[in-house]
């Protein structure tokens, strides 16, 4: 089975009870990655599993352009992040239909979706139901901004899993815990295996990790692990290749 067959097949189950090998996705924001090409290029031959594409705002290119320049150099899996209905493409893999779960303003808990349910009805893209939790990182990020939602406390997990859970019976196939791009800290560990263990959906977690250890700790409980931030401007092959070690290997940063 093909590396892109696999990811797209996970994402589409809807539950899942036994986790496989952890992913490593890295995240391109069209207008903030820069020499996309040389990024794209190693990604690849680092470990990394798929991309994200997407952006909170999206100013200077075109996510379909951006996408299309992956694809031409890899033949990993490209999936849309959304951050509104104009980022939308039929050159991607697949699409996270995003609900803001964890927000109270009604743009993004069914606005955006509505707005962007034609334009994927036309293009006929496989779209993954997913739980979009924002999670306190110790400042506020670029989505806490112009989403103008507050963040679940990253020290009450109980409220986490109430939200993970309304995902769940909601028919939602994905949880994403997100600390922001750029956060201060990233989401708990804590938090990640709770989720994971009400939930048995597919887990992914992202913002604010920094090193191989976090990522690692993380990747014990979660199904994708998403690195952003930390490469768009400094590309270090074999620190992305760490990366994708500890995320493939998380064993090794069981602190249980």
């Amino acid at each position: 089975m093909s590396k892109k067959i696999d990811v797209i097949e996970r994402l589409s189950e809807p539950f899942r009870y036994e986790r496989g090998r952890p992913q490593f996705w890295l995240l391109i924001d069209p207008d903030r990655a820069e020499n996309i090409d040389s990024l794209v290029g190693s990604a690849q031959e680092c470990g990394v599993d798929a991309f994200l594409v997407g952006s909170t705002i999206l100013v200077r290119k075109p996510i379909d352009s951006v996408i299309k320049q992956i694809k031409s150099i890899s033949d990993l899996p490209v999936i849309i992040f959304p951050g509104g209905h104009n980022q939308v493409s039929r050159s991607a893999d697949a699409l996270l239909f995003l609900t803001f779960l964890s927000s109270r303003n009604p743009r993004w808990l069914i606005e955006e979706q509505v707005l962007s349910a034609h334009k994927i009805r036309d293009i006929n893209i496989p779209v993954i139901p997913t739980a979009y939790l924002l999670v306190e990182s110790g400042e506020m990020t670029s989505v806490e901004f112009f989403s103008q939602s507050p963040p679940l406390p990253r020290n009450k997990i109980d409220i986490a899993v109430a939200h993970a859970l309304a995902g769940r019976y909601m028919g939602m196939h994905c949880i994403f815990l997100e600390a922001g791009s750029g956060a201060k800290n990233p989401v708990p560990v804590e938090m990640v295996n709770e989720v994971s263990q009400n939930t048995h959906l597919f887990i992914i977690v992202g913002g604010g990790i920094r090193n191989p250890e976090d990522a690692g700790k993380r990747a014990n409980f979660a199904d994708a692990v998403v690195i952003g931030n930390l490469f768009e401007h400094k590309q270090n092959w074999e620190r992305l290749r760490t990366f994708a070690n500890a995320i493939h290997n998380p064993q090794e940063y069981n602190t249980e």
